[in-house]
């Protein structure tokens, strides 16, 4: 196999630094399954990583990337054949083992997911970590009995990846939808996304009572902090809340009121280590009955890989919408 390119990202005596390189497959971490890549996408993690602002990389070197879908090119492991359609998303990529922005990506095949015949590699990545992640939040509710019926799904941080295929995905499954943000200017679209509320987070009022008026069947929150503190009063009995993100701080200072005298269910959402019988299930789910409708609405910004740098600082000062996907094949 000839020399290919990756977004490199090292950090050693001399710093921070990240940029395309050209590197061999000899290079890249041990897996049974090489992946010819054709397409990757841009989440939070990959912005931290990319840019050093966070620590995410738990060794150096390694390609960036958190999520990948392509073409199987070579494989040692029974599970997969040279020509099937897969992804990978999360698992270590871009923690432990080199991720999604290079031409090609070796990985553990424990790590890596038969496309749906229904879903296109591009559309995979659209979806990417961030769909992946609101569609298991609703497998997690569902498993704990959340159901239409109880009410409206609050969807904090509405305009970031999680938030808009959240809105997508949970109106598609009958769900009604509020959505909550600070970008008034994008309220039409994430209307026309499923939303039937849209709520500006800059009027949000919370009460100083441990529970307040049940207003919300459940909630589906990219932000902790003090809006997740604010938002756990008012979901109904029995209803859920689904936790994937902390946009707005790590800590939570709340009562046990709302769990023990209503019985809410606080579930976290973990999307990069779930079992690989749960990202098969939602992987499915995605393709099928909770396939979002309006990915060409949702996917803003198509990008090649030597693009890819140029993304991480809008992202990280809150200005990015909707999702980015990067082209890694000619």
């Amino acid at each position: 196999m000839q020399p290919f390119r990756a977004f490199r990202i090292h950090q050693d005596d001399a710093g921070h630094r990240a940029g395309i390189e050209t590197i061999a497959l000899d290079d890249l971490t041990a897996g049974e399954v090489v992946i010819r890549a054709e397409w990757s996408s841009v989440n939070y993690k990959d912005a931290l990583a990319g840019t050093g602002k966070g620590r995410i990389l738990r060794r150096f070197p390694l390609n960036g990337g958190i999520d990948v879908a392509g073409v199987v090119a070579a494989s040692t492991s029974p599970a997969f054949r040279e020509g099937d359609r897969v992804l990978a998303t999360g698992c270590g990529l871009s923690e432990t083992l080199d991720g999604g922005y290079a031409d090609y990506v070796r990985l553990p095949a424990s790590a890596v997911v038969a496309l749906p015949d229904t879903l296109t590699t591009r559309e995979a990545m659209i979806i990417g970590t961030a769909g992946y992640t609101a569609a298991l939040a609703l497998l997690r509710m569902t498993d704990n009995r959340q159901t239409p019926t109880k009410g409206p799904i609050a969807i904090t941080g509405a305009t970031g990846g999680v938030g808009m295929l959240g809105i997508d995905i949970f109106s598609g499954a009958g769900y009604e939808v509020h959505a909550i943000s600070g970008k008034r200017d994008r309220f039409d679209t994430l209307r026309q996304l499923g939303a039937s509320t849209c709520v500006d987070r800059h009027e949000l009022a919370f009460g100083d009572k441990p529970l307040e008026s049940a207003r919300y069947g459940g909630l589906l929150d990219n932000v902790g902090g003090r809006t997740l503190a604010g938002l756990l009063p008012c979901i109904v009995p029995y209803g859920n809340a689904a936790i994937c993100g902390n946009a707005g701080g790590p800590e939570l200072s709340t009562t046990v009121l709302p769990f023990i005298l209503r019985g809410v269910g606080l579930l976290g959402v973990a999307s990069a280590g779930s079992p690989r019988d749960i990202r098969e299930e939602v992987w499915r789910r995605l393709a099928g009955d909770w396939r979002p409708r309006h990915l060409d609405t949702i996917c803003t910004r198509d990008v090649g890989l030597d693009e890819v740098h140029g993304v991480f600082d809008t992202m990280l000062a809150g200005e990015s919408f909707g999702r980015t996907v990067v082209r890694i094949a000619p």
